[in-house]
């Protein structure tokens, strides 16, 4: 995969993107991730990529010029590696809310170019670059460089082969639209905490079933609205109506 960022700030990512997971992702071959000062596009000569708003208000807009141009040239640059022009994405608060099933859509892809905003926002014309544009949350940020940040390491750790355990990722929360399980390691007692017994059991049977009920458990107390009670099995039903009637016992006792 290949991801650009088009980015004012450029160094913020060298950091971040090349420890962990990611930047494993990279030396591997897994991921290749430019990332592009689109100042350096600016035909201005003092290199300016912002102007007021027409009509008057606050703050600085981002020029399209630079913009259009930077990902022009990114585009050229997939090309030549025979890659597609691929999803655009734009940083902005109004956009959709970025979540697990977005980033398994984007990790399906071959190209994707996340674009960070800056200032007041955008001209609108930018707009009709993007495929996409996403928000990270109900908040405002001074940039779209730590949102992007964020969904690239949802999106890469998706990525064939860049997770030690192929079964990892599918496991995560969210992934199954419920919560993750309760997960322990050595030791097994711990200043009085102890592991489950059946989690030391050796039954894998009854450890699946925990760890579903578990599941379930955590999402019906946390996020109950994650729960489509039409795509649970009949067995997770079973397991469901089990953790009710348990969670109601626990209220009552207190």
């Amino acid at each position: 995969m290949r991801i650009d960022v088009l980015s004012l700030f450029p160094d913020m990512f060298s950091g971040p993107m090349h420890d962990s997971i990611v930047g494993k992702a990279i030396e591997n071959g897994h991921l290749t991730m430019p990332v592009t000062n689109f100042r350096d596009y600016s035909t201005n000569k003092h290199g300016n990529v912002d102007d007021y708003p027409f009509g008057g208000g606050a703050g600085m807009l981002l020029q399209p010029q630079p913009i259009f141009d930077a990902l022009k040239a990114t585009e050229e640059q997939a090309a030549a590696e025979g890659l597609p022009k691929g999803r655009v994405i734009l940083l902005d608060p109004a956009g959709v809310t970025f979540n697990q099933h977005v980033a398994e859509e984007f990790a399906h892809e071959d190209h994707l170019t996340f674009l960070c905003g800056h200032y007041e926002g955008y001209d609108e014309r930018i707009r009709t670059l993007v495929t996409d544009e996403v928000s990270l949350g109900d908040f405002v940020l001074t940039g779209g460089e730590l949102a992007s940040m964020v969904m690239i390491d949802a999106t890469v750790r998706l990525l064939p082969g860049v997770l030690g355990n192929a079964e990892s990722a599918p496991g995560d929360s969210f992934s199954s639209g419920l919560l993750e399980y309760p997960q322990y390691t050595r030791p097994a007692d711990f200043r009085g905490m102890t592991v489950p017994d059946v989690l030391i059991s050796g039954n894998h049977g009854k450890i699946e079933e925990w760890r579903q009920k578990e599941a379930l458990r955590r999402t019906y107390q946390r996020r109950p609205d994650l729960i489509d009670h039409d795509q649970l099995t009949a067995e997770q039903k079973r397991l469901l109506a089990d953790v009710r009637i348990e969670e109601e016992e626990r209220a009552s006792r207190n």
